[in-house]
């Protein structure tokens, strides 16, 4: 049994001395990565960071999605324009890349997200007493051109009825 010890304990001892021999380094080489940010305007006009948790979602697959793998609901192979849909239960986006896969334009619209805090402070100024039964955001995004996000809100009060309304990001009526 002593002997079996002894045993064990040189073995140990010898393959960590080998383990420490500097003749075992060998280098490795890596392929290049090439970071893709192509699609970051997308990103910062529709305002990502301060985006409901759906809108958020569905943006990030389109900034991040890669033509060369793709199952395009239309190509303009004359424009090169490749039209791509992306859907979740809370809404969707209908995105359409270059042939280098840069967003060009997009249009979304998602339904019952949780609301900026201006237009809901907007809405309980004008309408106190109000509730919001329900809302459909929209956005239409057009490369280097000003952004378009609209909020139209079901609201309704007991005893008084139902209206539709229409607000910007910002909180102001439409």
């Amino acid at each position: 049994m002593k002997n079996l010890i002894f045993v064990f304990i040189i073995i140990g001892l010898t393959t960590t001395c080998f383990a420490q021999d500097e003749s075992n380094e060998f280098e490795v080489t890596l392929d290049d990565v090439e970071v893709l940010d192509t699609n970051y305007n997308y990103l910062n006009a529709i305002g990502y960071d301060n985006a409901a948790i759906p809108v958020k979602l569905l943006a990030q697959k389109a900034a991040t999605f890669d033509l060369e793998f793709s199952n395009c609901i239309k190509v303009d192979y004359e424009k090169q324009e490749y039209y791509v849909q992306f859907k979740i239960p809370e809404g969707e986006i209908l995105v359409v890349y270059d042939s280098e896969g840069e967003i060009i334009r997009t249009s979304e619209m998602f339904i019952d997200i949780s609301l900026p805090l201006a237009v809901s402070n907007a809405i309980v100024r004008k309408y106190p007493g109000w509730k919001i039964s329900n809302d459909i955001y929209s956005v239409s995004y057009v490369k280097s051109v000003e952004l378009n996000k609209i909020y139209k809100l079901f609201i309704e009060k007991t005893n008084t009825g139902k209206r539709v309304i229409m607000v910007d990001e910002n909180g102001k009526f439409l």
